[in-house]
């Protein structure tokens, strides 16, 4: 059984993607990525000399600032740092570049749901026009549960606001990769058939949060399909990195 959403979408539809990169001169990388009417920019500044204080001098620093589109950033905001560091850390190689840091900074231009995910798909596409080293890519998605317990994909702020939880899934796409076959086993299980981050929010059964993993695995396929079409017409210039 199919539920109505208000713009017209099916319940594993996601709203139209758009992604522009090297679009800020003074960056070393930069990118915009727009689900619908979700719109973020982020922009890379680095490798840097030096690591800040606590972080490990013998791999590279990923630091990441967050700026609403307007007001002071919040307690919501400060986790999406957090979840943003810890997700680009993952996915960069951070050997390569001993006792650097390497800024990313989100912009957002306007939130109509969905903006996490948004925000992380923007800066990994930012990553790859700074020719920052990385294991390989990775796409984001929100997944919602209703209060009827039907799973939609890539919520409007309104239909956020009615949901009774949600799940920000993060998936690699290790087919581009550019580690040895073998790096890509966790556990005797390819790298794709894995989740690089995940968080919830609100009430949910075990068996609602593997509905939703199922169907956020599988939309993020067409992320990673538009990703690589995307990376594909606009070669990354070499010179921007260092």
């Amino acid at each position: 059984m199919e539920i109505d959403r208000e713009d017209g979408r099916t319940q594993n539809q996601l709203r139209p993607l758009a992604c522009s990169r090297n679009i800020l001169n003074r960056a070393h990388g930069s990118a915009s990525w727009s689900q619908g009417d979700t719109k973020v920019l982020a922009a890379v500044y680095g490798p840097k000399s030096g690591t800040k204080k606590n972080e490990n001098p013998e791999k590279a620093c990923i630091e990441v600032i967050w700026k609403p589109k307007t007001g002071q950033i919040g307690k919501l905001e400060r986790e999406y740092e957090m979840v943003l560091k810890r997700t680009l850390q993952s996915i960069c190689i951070l050997t390569i570049n001993p006792n650097t840091t390497t800024s990313v900074i989100i912009q957002v231009v306007n939130d109509d749901g969905a903006l996490l995910p948004c925000a992380i798909n923007a800066a990994c596409a930012a990553l790859v026009d700074a020719a920052i080293p990385m294991k390989h890519l990775a796409v984001a998605i929100c997944c919602c549960l209703t209060e009827s317990g039907y799973v939609i994909l890539d919520p409007t702020k309104l239909e956020e606001q009615t949901m009774k939880s949600f799940a920000y899934l993060v998936f690699p796409n290790s087919i581009l990769s550019v580690l040895p076959e073998e790096s890509l086993l966790v556990g005797g299980e390819r790298m794709e058939h894995g989740i690089i981050t995940s968080v919830t929010h609100g009430v949910m059964s075990v068996d609602d949060y593997f509905h939703c993993l199922e169907r956020g695995r599988a939309a993020s396929t067409k992320l990673s399909d538009f990703l690589r079409r995307n990376l594909q017409r606009h070669q990354t210039n070499p010179s921007k990195a260092g």
